[in-house]
Parts: structure tokens; C-alpha cells; sequence
């Protein structure tokens, strides 16, 4: 990866290059000026944050065919500006950004999905008070996420990192009135700051050993070839090299991000926002933000005797199958697809470790299609049946939401991975057959290959829940308005064409993102072993439909009525219900020590500390009485007594000199007289 990376010349900024910061500005503004507004002008609110997007889009897709046109000439296109934000000595810290294929591909990906969420969100939140300032969070939110995009300074990164968290945390707790929304958004904004802690420990440790947090530089950033082999050579600690460690802290800040193991908690309670809040977080930004830190940083991780990567792929492979489990006993529609997300989330890490960059991209991009078209499907199901969540009170939906269940259907399959015609089997069996070949165990593969299963299997309980059967709520369901469908089909649209294009579109996404021949790419779908997986992959996805369909398909339980796999195994179904225990766990372990802690911590406060406070006080008053008393007596006493001496003896002076010629003569004589008695006392000693 070390020669490829070098493999891209130093380039001259273009114009398109020049312009790329206006990408994540623009929105930015357009959420300052949407802050001004007054809660009335809503019309207004949504075209700023709209108008904005779609400027953002345009200028993407023109950075974007910049990039392309120059691949199809030959030569990988990297361009970077940067310029200096802090100079201390001879010391300088840098920000710039960066267009290449990676940036490119994500800018409009970002830009795309996040305009059709902002369109959906017009008819979701019409009837939403705060509507303006929902809008307002949208714009920031899009724009810090355009920010990281950008971002060739891992500080200029991280501060949109940031920036991202908080907006996370605006959006998640947008209905604060809500208990459960305001616990989550704190809990959201809690757990990724224990991540963020490690990811910062990270950049000053880069910072340290290599000068620079720039990512590209004519050859000096920190992930060239010069940095990498200072990081590769320097050692840390337990055997490991600099580039080990610091590729380690920064995957740490992903896994809080990504919502990856154990840092998972914070995501599905994400869901309590509003489900355009859902959709953006879950499917095409801040969730993807921690993959697409790893994958701009893959030139350290690979750097690093490859123990970075396997932590990232075993990690992945864990949280696939970890997050999965627990979405087979869920109830709650957005709930599933929470932990759908986190499940698909270690898809794609695992991928980046076994497969590199374009693995885990792939599939990054193809799930921001189908989960973003999951979530503003359960939103419009949601809105639908009068702000009902719980699947088990639904049913029969594909008569009354038709353009919905068409939708949700296509995503479904593609979430699932259903072979060759749609967009997930293509981005899912690339992990799996990266899985396959690899040389080291083949222990992800298998952790994969059932995460697989259960997706197929608990997206089609979903569905035959929500669709089939009879209708068990109360009230009519109803189709939402256009507004809401049209983004709908949109996203299903290309749900299908990028599984339609599955066979060329894969080589094409890789040659493009790792410089490579497209011919070599497509030569392998020939091969034997490639047909193999192909099968082994169609087999598992029909394998988890077939179970779904067979316990749950166009049935109509009772909503009190117990689960068939509840039935089946209590125990089991129990600990999966209740999501493993691991919010329990934490409770009893981590949140019980730091409130154990911060009880001491009070006490210490009001009875070490608050004691040392008042005896320091105590002794400064003594010594403040003291000083009082010391200075009146002393000091200003044998001052003040010395001028009265001085003052008397000077009045009995003046009083002596009275001008009179008679007195002075008395005294003269009176002088002598002294003098003369005292010479005849002498002379007779």
C-alpha cells in the first residue's frame, strides 16, 4: 500500500481542488442564517438547508468527474491545499483538504442521500413546531460531515469530528421533552467521547513523531512513504512500533463512532430522534465516519506489521454477528434496524481489514442507499399508522402503503444481499470472498457468513410483521404524501441499478479507488473459486429468507401473543430481548464505579478539600489580625512617636529663637559662665 500511495504524483491544485472547501461551508452558513430565522418562516428554513445540499451535490459530482476523467486518462488523481493555521518557534500545524478518488466517491455519496433525507424530512416534520430549527441541526450536521469528508489535516478532521458529535447529539435529543430522547442523545454524546479521548491521544502522538497531521504533502504528510517508515521503525511499547500503536488509538475513536464492540451502546438508542435524524446518522454520515477514518488512514493501519488490521477485522466480524443476534428478538421497527447498522457497520470494518479499502467502501456506499431507504420507510410506516413502532401491532401494510412496501421490499432484499439483482450481494460477497481468501484464520469468515443468515432472517421477520398478515393496530394506515415517497423510490431506484450493474460496478469501484486494471478485476469472475462463493453466498441468503419466511411469513400473532422462537427458547430469547445485557453489564460495572467515584469525589470536596480551604483560611485571618496588630503598634506607632519627638523638639526650637538681642546675650553669658565652672572643676582634678 506504501508504494501505491507514492504511486500518486504531487499535482497541482485545480480549480474544482480550490473550490472544495465551499462543499461543507455553504451548508454550514446556510445553518447560521436558518439560526436567525424566526420559528414561523419555515418555508424559508427548508430552502436554505435544501439549496445549500443541492449546491454541495453539484459541485461534488463536479469534483467527482474531475477525479474519474482524470483515471480514465491514466494517472491517479490526488490534490491537496494546504495552508498554515498555527506557527509556534519553528514548529507549524496545518490544515488543508484533499480531492481524490476517496474523498470524491464519499462527497457525493454524503451529498446525495443527505438531499433526499432533507426533501423527506419537509412532509415528516410538518406538523413539528421546532420545524426551522430541525432544519438548522440538518445543515450543521451535513456540513461537519462534508467537513471530515474533505479534510486532509487528521486536525482539521477531528475538529469536524466534533462538530459532528454535537450536532449527533442536537439531533438525537431533538424532542428533549422526551425522557428517553434526552437520555440517549447524552448517552450518544458520552460513549463516542471515550472513543474521541484515545483517537486524540492518537494525533498527538503522530504529531510527535512524524511533525505534521497532514495526510498528503508532496511526499512528507503522515501517510507517505517517509513518515510511514520513521512510524514503522520507531518502537513503542510490548513489541509494537509506533505505527501499531497510533493506528490502534486512532481505530478506537472509530469504534466509538461506528458503534462498533463495546462501544456499540450509544447507537440503537440513536433511534429516538426524529426518523429523518434516523436515516442521516445511521446510513450515510456520522455512523460512516469511523469507516471512513480507517479507510483515509489505511496506509498507517497496513503499516503497522498488519496487527492493526486484524484487530479491526476480528472486531468487525464480532460486531456483525454480536449486533445481529440482538436484532432477531427486537420489536420496535427502528430498534432493528438499529442494530441492523451496527451489524452492517462491522461488515464493513471487517472488510477494510481483510480486504482494504474499496472492500469496505463498497459496501459502505451501497448500504447508505438501502439503509437510508430502510429508515424513511419505517418513518413512513411510523407516520402511517399514528406513531406506532412495535411491529407486532402492525400488519397487512402492502395493501394500504403500496408504494412503501414496494420500497421497503427492494431494501430489504438488498440488505439481505439477494443474488446478482441487488446492490448489497454485490458489496457483501466482496467482504466474504476477502473473508475467504485471506491467509490468516478463516474464523471472520464464518462469524460473517452467519451475521448473513440472521440478516436475511430477521429483515424478512420484519417484514412479515409490518406487511403481511392482518391488520392488528388501531385506527387506518395511511400512504404518506409524495414528499415522502418520491425520496422513496429514488433510493430504491438505486438499490436495484447498483446491483444491476453488480458485475462490472465492483471492479470498476475497485480499480477506481486503488488505481488498479479493471480487466484483471473482471477475469476473476470467471474463475471456480469466485462461482463457489457465488453459490455459497446465494445459498446463505435463501437459507435465512426461507427460515423467516417459514416461522413468521403472512401470519397474524395477537400482539400479546409470545414470539415462536420465544416459545421455542426462553432463556435465549430473554438475553436477546434484552439486547445481552450489556447496558446492564455497564451499569453495574463502569456507570456504578464512576457514580461510586463521584460520590467520593463529593465527599472529598465538602470534607478534605472544603476542610484544607477553611483551615487556610483560618490561618490567613489569624495572620491578617496580626499583621493589623503589628502594623498599628509597631510599625506605625514608633513612626508616628518619632514625629511627635520631632515635632516638640522642633517646637521648643522655634521657641528659642524669638529675635530678641537681650536673650540671646543672657544665654551667651549664661554659656560662659558653664564653661568657665566647668575648666576650674577640671583644673583641680
Amino acid at each position: 500500500m506504501i508504494e501505491q500511495v507514492a504511486g500518486f504524483a504531487p499535482q497541482t491544485a485545480s480549480g474544482i481542488a480550490q473550490l472544495l472547501w465551499l462543499i461543507p461551508a455553504v451548508p454550514i452558513v446556510a445553518a447560521g442564517l436558518i439560526a436567525l430565522l424566526k420559528r414561523p418562516r419555515r418555508k424559508l428554513a427548508a430552502r436554505l438547508a435544501i439549496g445549500s445540499l443541492v449546491f454541495s451535490l453539484l459541485l461534488a459530482l463536479c469534483a467527482f468527474v474531475h477525479v474519474i476523467s482524470g483515471w480514465a486518462a491514466g494517472h491517479a488523481v490526488r490534490e491537496t491545499v494546504n495552508f498554515t493555521w498555527v506557527q509556534f518557534g519553528t514548529a507549524t500545524i496545518d490544515l488543508g483538504w484533499v480531492l481524490d478518488p476517496l474523498s470524491a466517491v464519499m462527497l457525493v455519496m454524503v451529498t446525495f442521500v443527505g438531499l433526499l433525507i432533507f426533501i423527506y424530512s419537509i412532509g415528516y416534520m410538518e406538523h413539528d413546531e421546532n420545524f426551522t430549527r430541525f432544519f438548522c441541526f440538518l445543515a450543521l450536521f451535513a456540513g461537519a460531515m462534508l467537513g471530515v469528508v474533505i479534510a486532509n489535516s487528521l486536525l482539521l478532521l477531528f475538529i469536524c469530528w466534533e462538530l459532528v458529535g454535537l450536532t449527533s447529539y442536537l439531533l438525537i435529543g431533538f424532542w428533549y421533552h422526551k425522557p428517553s430522547a434526552a437520555a440517549a442523545a447524552k448517552k450518544a454524546f458520552l460513549t463516542t467521547r471515550v472513543g474521541d479521548i484515545f483517537f486524540f491521544l492518537g494525533i498527538v502522538w503522530l504529531f510527535s513523531q512524524t511533525g505534521t497531521l497532514l495526510f498528503y504533502n508532496n511526499g512528507v504528510g503522515s501517510m507517505e512513504p517517509v513518515a510511514l517508515g520513521g512510524l514503522v521503525s520507531a518502537h513503542a511499547a510490548l513489541g509494537l512500533s509506533a505505527a501499531t500503536v497510533i493506528g490502534l488509538l486512532l481505530f478506537a475513536g472509530a469504534v466509538g463512532k461506528s458503534g462498533q464492540l463495546p462501544l456499540h451502546v450509544w447507537l440503537p438508542d440513536a433511534m429516538e430522534g426524529p426518523t429523518p435524524v434516523s436515516a442521516l446518522i445511521h446510513a450515510a454520515t456520522m455512523v460512516a465516519a469511523g469507516v471512513y477514518l480507517i479507510a483515509r488512514v489505511y496506509p498507517l493501519m497496513q503499516a503497522g506489521a498488519g496487527t492493526s488490521l486484524t484487530v479491526v477485522t476480528w472486531v468487525g466480524a464480532a460486531t456483525a454477528v454480536f449486533a445481529a443476534l440482538i436484532a432477531v428478538a427486537q420489536n420496535d421497527i427502528k430498534r432493528i434496524l438499529a442494530y441492523s447498522t451496527v451489524s452492517q457497520l462491522g461488515y464493513m470494518m471487517a472488510g477494510l481489514g481483510l480486504g482494504g479499502v474499496a472492500v469496505g467502501i463498497f459496501h459502505l456506499i451501497t448500504h447508505a442507499f438501502f439503509k437510508a431507504l430502510l429508515f424513511l420507510g419505517a418513518g413512513a410506516v411510523i407516520h402511517g399508522c399514528h406513531e406506532e413502532q412495535d411491529i407486532r401491532k402492525m400488519g397487512g401494510l402492502r395493501k394500504e402503503m403500496k408504494i412503501t412496501f414496494l420500497t421497503y421490499a427492494i431494501a430489504m432484499l438488498a440488505l439481505s444481499g439477494f443474488p446478482l439483482l441487488f446492490s448489497g450481494f454485490w458489496s457483501k460477497d466482496a467482504i466474504l470472498e476477502a473473508a475467504k481468501q485471506s491467509s490468516g484464520s478463516k474464523g471472520p469468515f464464518y462469524l460473517l457468513a452467519f451475521g448473513a443468515v440472521l440478516t436475511a432472517f430477521y429483515m424478512m421477520r420484519q417484514v412479515s410483521y409490518v406487511f403481511f398478515g392482518k391488520w392488528r393496530g388501531h385506527g387506518h394506515a395511511h400512504e404518506s404524501p409524495r414528499v415522502m415517497t418520491t425520496p422513496l423510490a429514488i433510493l430504491a431506484f438505486f438499490a436495484i441499478a447498483l446491483g444491476a450493474i453488480g458485475t462490472p460496478a465492483w471492479p470498476w469501484f475497485r480499480g477506481f479507488l486503488e488505481d488498479r486494471s479493471v480487466s484483471f478485476e473482471l477475469a476473476k469472475f470467471g474463475e471456480p473459486s469466485f462461482l463457489a462463493l457465488l453459490a455459497t453466498s446465494t445459498v446463505i441468503v435463501f437459507v435465512g429468507l426461507g427460515l423467516g419466511w417459514l416461522l413468521y411469513g403472512n401470519k397474524s400473532p395477537e400482539p400479546e401473543e409470545r414470539d415462536v422462537l420465544e416459545k421455542a427458547a426462553p432463556p435465549v430469547w430473554a438475553a436477546l430481548a434484552n439486547r445481552l445485557y450489556v447496558d446492564e453489564l455497564y451499569g453495574v460495572t463502569f456507570i456504578a464505579f464512576y457514580a461510586w467515584w463521584a460520590r467520593v469525589a463529593d465527599w472529598m470536596d465538602r470534607h478534605v478539600w472544603g476542610g484544607i480551604v477553611a483551615l487556610v483560611t483560618v490561618i490567613f485571618g489569624l495572620l491578617a489580625r496580626f499583621n493589623r496588630f503589628f502594623d498599628n503598634e509597631w510599625i506605625n506607632g514608633g513612626f508616628d512617636k518619632s514625629c511627635e519627638e520631632l515635632y516638640s523638639g522642633g517646637g521648643m526650637a522655634a521657641r528659642a529663637q524669638s529675635g530678641r538681642v537681650q536673650t540671646y546675650l543672657r544665654i551667651l553669658a549664661l554659656g560662659v559662665v558653664v564653661l568657665v565652672v566647668i575648666l576650674i572643676w577640671s583644673s583641680r582634678g
